[in-house]
């Protein structure tokens, strides 16, 4: 190809050398690089380019010439369509050495850091219907028929699905009832271009140790008629352990899935589960971990990394329904627990109570916000002597970050969902009198390209 003059429609022959953040292979053609979705590291491929920019490209597989040893068959039919689960076409183990790899680079290529140890990812015992929460959008086909499943790859268009091969299998039987109620009902699926229609979402918890099982309708309205909520009870009921029912309220043209608003159809607002010995409240609305079993092996990590004797001042930033907070407090004298929203800050009160846990507060508020005028109020007498900061994939606001430093604690303990930002926070707390002792990712979501990280870092002065 003369000077690298890759265009759309062209048809190369490619060899897999790499993968991207998302999962997608990548191939280079005299330097050009052609990123590859459902590729493996190791196949040999011919390709179609579908977008051409000046210094990459993507394109779709038209052949596989020669697979990699690496890629494998997926369980479930409709992988490639999904997009949900980005690496079900790779074996477990390269999965893993994926997911190693990308958070590594990441501390080394956006941190700078390259003499932190790196602990051996810690990988699944269950690869398959793992997950606890699962969120299903309802839509009408081209022909006017019902579909529940999820939502193709950048896209709205729903694929249809009756078994989700990640998410715990009682959700099999809930979607076949709540679409023949919503069929027989002649309700219809909330249309986004129009704004009509009554069903949106059917959300889904379900208790790991507990066996609990929730369903929460999202609809479009304020409520549902009494009728229809007598019938839903009616068909649910044969759900095995069925606790709670209930509709959440979301008439917003938004992509975010649910409001505000609950409404209890059956049972109470929540369902229980424990992690390790501490039982929580789960609503609809509440930040939980969607893998329980790797979720005990982060927080046991986050704990490990914490090394508590008993008599530390421990601030959870970003504590949600206080699940670290609370698997924490029986290690030190004090937590305090800080989130930004008021119902799961409340539910962190709630937990703590029913588990007699007396050394832990919560305080509502966004963290960079709570924590600076705690701090300021009490004249730096709140110092943290361990921190424990679990925050969202945009990772920590710089002004937290400050305080954190003025607060001085020996510890900061970062449980990360993004490795990039994490990289990026762990950069800026470096060069400003911490150093990055060790790490590890945490395969929370097996199949995906999604991993945690605990991080442990300490005061270059210790």
């Amino acid at each position: 190809m003369d000077n690298c003059m890759v265009k759309k429609n062209d048809i190369v022959e490619v060899y897999i050398d790499g993968m991207g953040s998302e999962g997608e292979g990548i191939a280079h053609v005299d330097g050009y690089a052609l990123f590859i979705k459902d590729a493996v590291e190791g196949d040999k491929l011919v390709v179609k380019v579908i977008k051409a920019k000046k210094n990459y490209g993507y394109a779709r597989i038209e052949k596989v010439l020669e697979a990699s040893k690496d890629r494998v068959e997926p369980v479930c039919p409709i992988a490639r369509q999904c997009g949900g689960c980005q690496l079900q076409h790779i074996n477990y183990d390269k999965q893993l050495k994926y997911k190693e790899d990308k958070v590594k680079d990441c501390i080394e290529r956006i941190g700078g850091i390259k003499d932190a140890y790196m602990e051996p990812i810690m990988g699944m015992d269950k690869l398959y219907n793992y997950r606890n929460k699962a969120q299903f959008p309802v839509s009408v086909d081209k022909d006017g028929n019902v579909v529940v499943g999820f939502y193709a790859k950048r896209t709205h268009n729903v694929i249809p699905m009756s078994t989700c091969y990640i998410n715990d299998r009682i959700n099999d039987k809930i979607l076949e009832v709540v679409k023949a109620f919503i069929v027989e009902n002649n309700i219809k699926p909330y249309n986004e271009k129009t704004g009509k229609g009554l069903i949106r979402h059917i959300v889904t918890r379900i208790g790991y140790h507990t066996k609990e099982v929730m369903v929460c309708l999202v609809i479009n309205a304020d409520d549902m008629k009494q009728s229809l909520k007598d019938d839903l009870i009616n068909r649910l009921m044969g759900v095995p352990n069925i606790k709670s029912i209930s509709l959440n309220i979301n008439k917003e043209d938004t992509n975010v899935i649910m409001g505000n608003k609950l409404i209890s159809v059956y049972g109470n607002l929540y369902i229980t589960d424990y992690l390790g010995k501490i039982k929580f409240r789960i609503s609809p609305l509440s930040f939980y971990q969607v893998n329980p079993r790797q979720t005990e092996k982060l927080y046991d990590l986050a704990l490990e990394y914490a090394d508590l004797m008993g008599n530390e001042i421990v601030w959870d930033l970003y504590c949600g329904i206080g699940t670290i907070s609370l698997y924490l407090a029986s290690k030190a004298k004090k937590v305090y627990g800080v989130e930004i929203v008021p119902q799961a800050t409340e539910d962190a009160k709630t937990n703590a109570s029913i588990n007699d846990i007396d050394n832990a507060e919560f305080y509502v508020g966004a963290a960079e916000d709570v924590v600076p005028d705690m701090y300021e109020k009490s004249k730096g007498s709140m110092k943290a002597d361990v921190v424990v900061v679990d925050p969202p994939r945009k990772g920590c606001d710089e002004k937290l970050l400050n305080t954190l430093v003025k607060m001085e604690p020996r510890k900061i303990v970062y449980v990360s969902c993004d490795p990039a930002t994490l990289a990026r926070d762990v950069k800026w707390l470096s060069d400003n009198g911490y150093k990055l002792v060790k790490y590890r990712a945490v395969d929370q979501f097996g199949m995906t390209t999604h991993v945690e990280t605990v991080s442990l870092l300490q005061k270059k002065d210790m």
